[in-house]
């Protein structure tokens, strides 16, 4: 207030001096005064009774749009009624401000002119238009480059205006204040240090306004510096190099790599394209595929580990500045192998078809194997099946011989297919397999086998001459010539005649064949061998013992040897018509000489005169009494005996026996006493004595037959073989029937003849005892005496 006061009385003093000459009172008050300070008592400046002030109606009179001030009629003083502000001064025309007033009175009227000059305080700070300042400086302005900053405003004048301007620390920037023509500061920003806008791309300046007041006051605005990029900064890959496995057969499409090079420029400088260098390979670029934009380099063609292990390539990254800047990598792809390659077999010699008589260790082929893959997968076995006669031994890295291990047989197994079966060690593992079919050639080392070693072939006698008997087929497992055989029948001579007078043998196919009839009568058997030859070089051969067995036919018809009578004749018995019943008439005999089967005789009677007298046993044939004769009965009876055989068909023969009865014993004894005495019936003791006898002549003929049979199936190749059993029968049948003194009579020629001994010939027919035989029904002429005896059952006849 005091201040104020001083203001007064200087601006009084002044309107003093003034009003002398201009009439006009000036008054000089700070702004911003608060309401209701006194500026200055008008009543005392203009010497005005204060009493009267109003009465004479005293008024302020304010050339303004407001009223700041007023005037108290009581007191006479000018007073603030309005805070007033300078720097919004209504009548403001400079930098000064002046209030102009009329103090206007009336009785008389007067009117005085009053000057209120505002002075200024500092009370504003320095102000800028923008709180920002955004500045854009290339990275390559030259350092000592100057850019004009926005002033600072301050409101206030004179000393209380903006004086000087500061600038927050940077060692990039300074700035240097500049004086207008107005007076006014301004502040230029200067370049003290390159930029680099990869280093700081913003910076952040505080620049300060301050007046020269007191206190002083100051503004703040914010400097931002952009600094603008140039492409001065080439693009970088995160890495110099790169090491990359990946597995062969990768799929295409599928990602190697992702490169990733960095541009620290900005905006079109640090937009970077991928590419290859030319120092890449076409066949790199053919195999991968790079993406210009996101430097992806993916799987473009079929990896094979086999074909390349390791790519190499160059990648250039260039940026599109309008000088454009590159960096570059090299890529190193490792191709690893996998186990995609099956193992391969090459067959380098193969020797078939071989002889079957290989030698062991003998080198059949010669097998070599590789794989393509690496490490384990690259390693491989050779194998071949275990149940061969080869085994596989290796000569030198990956080859391998397969030789014979075992004896080969082509009878046995003729060829082999050999599987050679490689596998490698992968996971999982690969294999492969290539098969060769070794053939054998045969050897002649087998002999011809019969299926049998002994044949029994059994011949109908009576057979057609040419009749094929049997086929006597050899097998010989070789093939081609030593596989033909030829048939031959060995040599011997049996009763001065050669088999092959006897047989014949097709030496092609083995047919056996009879060259003449046979006659079970004459020949019974034949024991030979026939051998089969091979063609092969040298020729192998076997033989097998054929025996021939003569099956009898019936072919000859029953003869009846008692009792006998000449060809045609009625054979005339008399008996004692005193006869009892059962007594034995008489006893018919029928010899066959066909075999046991077909000789086996039954007697039937064919016509009898009276059926109730007489009975015929079927077996024997003796004909016994049934009753004893009648009167009624008639004298001579008539008798006709069937003897049939048991073939078929059947064959037979029949006997006319003529019965008469006598009326005493003594006659028809008389009657039958032709006979001379040797010849009665045979005692019991000769009967006993000629079976013993005949007992051991049989044994003795059968021990004799056995021996010989034994000695011809006993085989002598140094000598000659003995007589065969059928040889020895046929001598001797034939000794026996030359020894024979056969009659006309056809009965006698059919007789069974089965030994001879010292002159005698023994015919062993069993004779029922009591039988009786008449002298004259031996035919005349043949020698023959009739020695039987009634008690004896053997009839002995003396040659």
């Amino acid at each position: 207030m005091q201040s104020h006061t001083r203001y007064v009385a200087l601006i009084v003093l002044f309107s003093i001096v003034y009003h002398t000459y201009a009439s006009v009172t000036h008054y000089s008050i700070p702004e911003e005064m608060k309401e209701g300070s006194v500026v200055a008592n008008l009543a005392t400046d203009l010497s005005l009774d204060v009493k009267t002030l109003n009465q004479r109606k005293m008024r302020l009179d304010i050339i303004a749009n407001k009223k700041y001030v007023d005037v108290n009629k009581e007191t006479g003083e000018l007073y603030i009624v309005e805070k007033i502000d300078r720097e919004h001064c209504p009548t403001k025309m400079s930098a000064s401000c002046y209030l102009k007033l009329e103090v206007i009175l009336e009785n008389p009227l007067r009117i005085f002119n009053i000057e209120l000059e505002i002075l200024d305080i500092n009370d504003n700070a320095p102000q800028f238009r923008r709180d920002a300042i955004h500045l854009d400086i290339s990275e390559a302005t030259p350092i000592g480059e100057r850019f004009s900053l926005s002033n600072a405003v301050d409101p206030d004048i004179g000393t209380n205006s903006v004086k000087t301007y500061d600038l927050s620390e940077s060692e990039h920037f300074n700035i240097e204040v500049q004086t207008g023509r107005d007076g006014s500061k301004f502040a230029d920003l200067i370049l003290t240090k390159t930029l680099d806008r990869e280093q700081k791309a913003v910076h952040n300046l505080i620049l300060t306004a301050v007046d020269g007041g007191r206190p002083a006051r100051s503004g703040t605005a914010s400097v931002i510096v952009h600094v603008l990029d140039t492409n001065d900064n080439a693009p970088t890959f995160d890495k110099v190099s790169y090491n990359i496995e990946i597995m062969e057969n990768s799929p295409i499409g599928s990602l190697v790599v992702h490169l990733n090079a960095t541009d620290l420029d900005e905006g079109s400088n640090s937009d970077i394209t991928y590419s290859y260098s030319l120092y890449t390979s076409e066949k790199t670029q053919e195999t991968f595929n790079l993406n210009p934009i996101t430097g992806e380099i993916t799987v473009k063609g079929v990896l094979n580990y086999e074909d390349f292990k390791i790519y190499d390539m160059e990648v250039i990254a260039t940026d599109k500045g309008a000088n454009s800047l590159s960096g570059q990598c090299t890529i190193k792809i490792i191709v690893e192998d996998m186990n995609d390659n099956h193992p391969e077999i090459s067959i380098k010699s193969f020797q078939s078809p071989v002889n079957e008589n290989i030698e062991l260790d003998t080198v059949i082929a010669v097998v070599s194997v590789s794989d393509k893959d690496s490490g384990d997968n690259g390693v491989v076995d050779l194998h071949i099946p275990d149940n061969m006669p080869f085994k596989l031994r290796e000569s030198s890295d990956n080859y391998y011989e397969l030789v014979v291990s075992e004896p080969l047989d082509r009878e046995k197994v003729p060829e082999y297919d050999v599987t050679f079966t490689v596998t490698d060690r992968g996971s999982p593992p690969l294999s492969d397999n290539e098969t060769m079919t070794l053939e054998l050639l045969d050897v002649n080392d087998n002999v011809p086998q019969f299926p049998q070693s002994f044949y029994t072939i059994r011949v109908m006698e009576n057979n057609a001459p040419g009749a094929l008997l049997s086929s006597l087929t050899a097998f010989d497992p070789d093939l081609h010539e030593n596989q033909y055989l030829v048939y031959f029948i060995l040599e011997k001579e049996v009763a001065n005649t050669s088999m092959s007078m006897l047989f014949s043998i097709n030496p092609e196919n083995g047919n056996l064949y009879a060259l003449k009839t046979f006659d079970y009568e004459i020949e019974k058997e034949f024991l030979f061998h026939i051998e089969a030859r091979d063609s092969g070089s040298p020729p192998l051969s076997s033989n097998v013992t054929v025996h021939i067995i003569i099956v009898d036919q019936n072919d000859n018809a029953p003869v009846i040897v008692s009792p006998w009578r000449a060809h045609g004749s009625v054979v005339e018995e008399k008996i004692p018509r005193s006869t009892d019943k059962g007594s034995l008439v008489a006893k018919v005999i029928a010899l066959d000489t066909d075999s046991v089967h077909n000789s086996r005789i039954t007697y039937q009677f064919l016509q009898v005169t009276d059926a109730t007298l007489f009975s015929l046993d079927q077996y024997n044939g003796e004909i016994r009494t049934m009753r004893m004769f009648s009167y009624r009965d008639p004298r001579h009876q008539r008798l006709v005996v069937i003897a049939k055989d048991n073939g078929e068909p059947a064959l037979s023969a029949t006997v006319t026996i003529k019965l008469s009865t006598v009326e005493t014993a003594v006659k028809a004894y008389s009657d039958l006493t032709e006979v001379p005495l040797e010849y009665d019936i045979f005692s019991d003791l000769n009967l006993y004595l000629v079976i013993g006898l005949g007992s051991v002549s049989f044994l003795l003929l059968i021990t004799i037959l056995v021996t010989i049979v034994l000695k011809c199936q006993t085989p002598k190749p140094s000598k000659a073989a003995p007589p065969c059993r059928n040889s020895l029968l046929s001598e001797r049948n034939s000794t026996i029937a030359d020894s024979t003194l056969v009659s006309n009579d056809a009965y006698w020629y059919s007789l069974f003849l089965a030994e001879t001994r010292k002159g005698k010939m023994v015919v062993r027919q069993p004779v029922p005892k009591g039988s009786r035989y008449i002298v004259s029904s031996i035919p005349r002429g043949t020698g023959l005496t009739d020695t039987s005896d009634s008690a004896a059952s053997t009839l002995q006849v003396r040659v």
